[in-house]
């Protein structure tokens, strides 16, 4: 009998041990996920994430402001078939899911700009999208948009116990986001934007010994309303909404220990809106040297509050490494303990205090961090340099020759002896352009990596100067000649009959010997006394204007009247365009002109003699070429020419000039305008014999007008091309 009992108590105990190892490989095992299912509209979309895990522990984020939104499911795997998407949506691009290191990564592309939210059940993960509105609001229901005028106000927050799990039930008068930070060591936080406390409500609720959560602190925070609870690392949370009330679970986790002393304070601040748990991340490239005091160093870990008394360096440490999501390796000879107290610090920085409060130190290698005590640290930063220098010291030397194609290798010397080392030396051989270094090895490859850069093709620039002149003349000239004469006396058989005056003579006196008279008489063609009283020719004569004359006499000759009428008018269009080039290397200056020398008398002590003006076109450029392809170029631009309808007493030609000096920046194979100048000549002149001139119609008898308008644009074009922009750009 007794062995029949021993028997069944072995089955016994050989049947509930396989069923704890079963029950314990099943909590163990990771969750697979095998299905995403896509829901919704043109502006709403939702995307369940299904597995078999009771409480998800996942973050979300989104690397680009709402265009794509990343969900990592921490410690879940992907089905062996791959992972099948259920249905679509019109706001959703595509969906794709991948496996990492930390789990299940799920990446969701969205059409427009958008607003999510994520909450967590049983077995399920559901993230909701709201898409943006042009003035960035985001579309919601029309009951909330309704609701949303009303204010937001916290009516009333209580602690319950309901089906074994603890909770906490914030009620509002509507609905409205929250932000959750539930982590996954200390308290876990919900912050409500925009909403105001009822002042009934007290700023702090206590729960029992029992109760997973602990002292739970209710504050206004400027727009918006933190509710913080305390409670242990055993514990998770899960957020949810309930119409206008929020419900915040707080579940013990698998093999919870209820009689756990709870952990000291620590509160990290999250950059999503999610509803579930979060775990802090971060990770950075840049290596934390020692001896970091000279400068200032920059902190963007995530912020967290600390409390500690009396607690050992070595779970400071391991805490840190969980918040901030990295390795930290530590030396047997670091110990002791450190009382802190910290609100509201970067991570990093409160490790940097906290390793200099001990006299220790860190070297980071990526995400992996060792921690010494500084004076080790210093040591082994000595005994580097000094197998460093023993390295160089014992190296055996080699000797190189360096060709220099586009360069002069005495003047590349001077930068090869900046990184020569201690042991090395450098020679140039002038006749074959070739640099003769010996070094060590390693400084040889730098030298010949830098030779190689600093002889490179030097930039040549095409410079094409355009100047374009365009002149536009008009000129009139209106005048009137006209005269004649009147005898009375007795050889013409006209006396006046009067003893006194018995003979009258009138006759016009207004010219003179080079009064034109063309036109007044149809036998000859100058005639000797025309007798003007008015003479106001135009300038006519060959090639310019014309004139026509009438006569008008009695029989006897008695009464003779001459009149000539003479116009001229002019206009012309001149464009004059000169384009002088030159090509030139990159900082050398360059000049090229075209023109001609002018002579004139110079009287001094020693006689008149003849010196020389030049009057020339020139183009006095020196360029140089940026690393971005652009040419800086200080200019000078000359166009003088002579003009002779403007001489001197001498018959000297006067040098008309124009100089147009600057520096300016164009891009390769661009056109600037780099001057320009108008002018405009109008001028109207009038010559009349006095008071008959002036009377209104008869006046034109008595005057002569003469108009000139005369116009002058003047542009100067510059076009850069870098000739071998290829070659000499390459870096």
């Amino acid at each position: 009998m007794r062995i029949l009992y021993s028997l069944i108590a072995a089955v016994t105990i050989i049947v509930l041990s396989s069923l704890v190892r079963a029950e314990a490989s099943a909590e163990t095992a990771s969750p697979v996920i095998a299905r995403l299912e896509v829901s919704g509209k043109k502006n709403q979309a939702e995307v369940t994430i299904r597995g078999p895990f009771k409480i998800p522990n996942y973050t979300i984020k989104s690397p680009d402001n709402g265009r794509t939104v990343v969900i990592e499911v921490l410690g879940a795997v992907l089905a062996d078939g791959g992972v099948k998407i259920k249905g679509s949506c019109a706001l959703i691009n595509s969906t794709t899911a991948s496996t990492t290191g930390r789990g299940v990564r799920i990446e969701i592309k969205l059409g427009h700009d958008a607003v999510y939210r994520a909450r967590s059940e049983t077995g399920k993960i559901r993230v909701r999208f709201d898409r943006f509105q042009e003035n960035r609001k985001p579309l919601a229901k029309t009951e909330a948009r309704a609701d949303s005028r009303e204010p937001l106000t916290i009516n009333q927050v209580n602690i319950e116990r309901r089906n074994g799990q603890e909770r906490i039930v914030v009620e509002m008068n509507r609905q409205a986001p929250f932000r959750v930070v539930p982590g996954e060591i200390g308290p876990a936080q919900i912050s409500i934007r925009g909403a105001h406390l009822d002042p009934r409500i007290p700023a702090k609720l206590q729960g029992d010994e029992r109760s997973a959560v602990g002292a739970v602190t209710i504050r206004q925070d400027s727009n918006r309303v933190v509710i913080q609870a305390e409670r242990d690392s055993g514990i998770s949370t899960t957020a949810i909404r309930e119409g206008n009330r929020i419900v915040w679970l707080f579940s013990p986790k698998p093999g919870y220990d209820q009689n756990r002393v709870p952990s000291q304070v620590i509160t990290r601040e999250e950059t999503v809106e999610i509803d579930g748990d979060q775990v802090a991340a971060f990770l950075s490239d840049i290596p934390m040297q020692i001896g970091a005091e000279g400068g200032q160093r920059r902190f963007t870990g995530r912020r967290i509050d600390l409390d500690f008394k009396d607690a050992d360096i070595h779970n400071i440490l391991r805490l840190m490494s969980e918040i901030g999501n990295v390795n930290i390796v530590t030396s047997d000879d670091v110990s002791g303990s450190i009382t802190i107290r910290m609100r509201n610090v970067p991570w990093d920085q409160a490790l940097d205090v906290v390793l200099r409060a001990k006299g220790l130190g860190m070297v980071r290698r990526e995400n992996l961090i060792r921690v010494a005590p500084l004076d080790k640290l210093e040591k082994e930063r000595e005994m580097a340099i000094a197998r460093r220098k023993q390295q160089i010291e014992l190296a055996p030397l080699e000797t190189r020759l360096i060709p220099v194609s586009y360069a002069s290798a005495s003047d590349l010397s001077a930068r090869v002896k900046e990184m020569l080392s201690n042991r090395g030396n450098v020679s140039v051989d002038g006749r074959t352009n070739i640099l003769i270094i010996r070094d060590v090895a390693e400084s040889l490859n730098d030298i010949e990596e830098l030779v190689r850069s600093l002889d490179s093709q030097t930039p040549q620039v095409l410079i094409e100067a355009r100047i374009v002149e365009a002149t536009t003349q008009f000129n009139r000239d209106i005048g009137i000649q006209w005269g004649g004469d009147v005898t009375m006396s007795g050889p013409t058989g006209n006396p006046t009959g009067l003893a006194f005056p018995y003979d009258v003579s009138l006759a016009g006196g207004a010219y003179s010997p080079d009064s034109p008279t063309a036109g007044m008489s149809p036998f000859v063609s100058r005639v000797a006394v025309p007798n003007f009283a008015v003479d106001l020719p135009a300038a006519v004569g060959t090639g310019v204007g014309g004139a026509v004359g009438l006569s008008l006499g009695s029989i006897g000759g008695n009464v003779n009247l001459n009149v000539r009428l003479s116009a001229a008018e002019s206009s012309g269009y001149i464009r004059i365009i000169s384009s002088p080039r030159i090509l030139t290397l990159d900082n050398s200056s360059a000049q090229i002109s075209q023109g001609t020398m002018i002579p004139y008398s110079q009287v001094s002590a020693q006689g008149v003699s003849t010196a020389f003006r030049e009057a020339k076109l020139m183009l006095d450029v020196k360029p140089h070429v940026t690393s971005d392809g652009g040419v800086f170029m200080e200019v000078k631009i000359n166009r003088d020419e002579p003009d002779f309808t403007r001489t001197s007493a001498r018959g000297d030609p006067t040098i008309l000039k124009r100089e147009a000096s600057t520096n300016l920046l164009v891009q390769d194979n661009h056109t600037a305008v780099i001057g320009g100048i108008y002018t405009r000549n109008a001028g109207q002149n009038t010559n009349q014999v006095p008071f008959f001139g002036d009377i209104p119609i008869i006046g034109i008898l008595f005057r002569e007008n003469k108009e000139r308008d005369e116009r002058n644009e003047l542009l100067i074009f510059l076009t850069p091309r870098i000739v071998n922009r290829e070659e000499a750009l390459i870096r």
